[in-house]
């Protein structure tokens, strides 16, 4: 197709799926960095001891919940097509390391569904998004000149919990409702996509899945923000359609140990739990164990690939 197939550049996901019957999955695979069944990470990122084998990855995916349709929730305000098809998402970012696997099932038929693209993007560990950096900045407390312990809306939006300028309502940072403290559940909402306001990329990907319906990224242990439990957002892609908008969250006994360390120790005053989040599930849970000099988090998505709402 006349580009230059190397992670980390900057390729439209929807061109990756207009191309992927010229292209096909070894090639688009090959663009994203990715190795037979390993975790992989980007050129130019420090290569961190792979403890995982194809195998391993297996017997944890047999661990989880299979053919299951996953829960939609909203993107939230801050999803944009970052055109950063790769497996290592990191960039400059610091934090403890995280290998996250998805595997992505039909519901119905209970198989692996591969050539989906799977997109995932996070804030750091200061609470920023990229893309969103100036949004994002009121929401984090500390960091970014944040608000004081149970106060202030973010960056550009309405005292008393407004969504954000250009933001469909019904959703704050990250998808926590808008409007009054305990507002309604924003579960399967929508928000429009963002307009970038700044050039940064980072913690933001795409890969396609492989023959047994699995993407893998490397990245780092997500940051938090007031309003929200700790997260990654997904959203799953077939052909054009977006046929899945997810979250996945962690376990909290893990959130505590990783933000006693730097540098997550300097962003304080966290207030939002899984117990008290509007959007958590039981169901949005990591399956996670040490690997490495890291953590492996893995999940199962089950879509409704025929969109026939079963």
């Amino acid at each position: 197709m006349g580009y230059d197939h190397h992670e980390g550049q900057r390729v439209s996901r929807r061109r990756v799926i207009a191309g992927i019957s010229s292209v096909g999955l070894a090639g688009l695979l090959a663009a994203c960095g990715r190795g037979s069944g390993t975790v992989t990470t980007s050129t130019g990122a420090t290569a961190a001891p792979q403890a995982t084998t194809a195998n391993d990855l297996t017997a944890l995916f047999d661990g989880v919940n299979t053919c299951t349709l996953t829960a939609s929730t909203t993107q939230g305000p801050y999803y944009f097509d970052a055109d950063k098809i790769r497996s290592d998402i990191r960039e400059d970012r610091e934090g403890t390391l995280l290998r996250l696997a998805i595997r992505v099932q039909d519901s119905e038929q209970c198989g692996p569904l591969p050539n989906a693209v799977v997109e995932i993007w996070h804030c750091d560990a200061a609470g920023l998004y990229s893309g969103a950096e100036a949004q994002s900045s009121g929401a984090n407390g500390a960091s970014g000149g944040g608000t004081a312990p149970g106060g202030g809306a973010p960056s550009g939006a309405a005292p008393g919990g407004g969504v954000p300028s250009g933001a469909a309502p019904g959703g704050g940072p990250g998808g926590a409702p808008g409007g009054s403290p305990g507002g309604g559940d924003t579960r399967g909402g929508d928000m429009g996509d963002l307009t970038p306001t700044d050039d940064q990329r980072y913690l933001r990907g795409a890969q396609v899945t492989n023959a047994d319906g699995i993407v893998e990224f490397t990245t780092i242990w997500p940051g938090w923000y007031r309003g929200r439990t700790v997260h990654i957002h997904a959203m799953v892609h077939l052909d054009n359609a977006r046929v899945l908008t997810s979250q996945v969250m962690f376990d909290e006994a893990l959130n505590s140990k990783i933000y006693a360390s730097q540098p997550y120790a300097a962003h304080t005053g966290r207030d939002t739990f899984n117990d008290n989040d509007s959007i958590y599930a039981d169901s949005m849970l990591l399956t996670v164990r040490e690997d490495g000099d890291g953590y492996l988090g893995v999940i199962n998505f089950g879509v409704d690939s025929d969109q026939d709402g079963t």
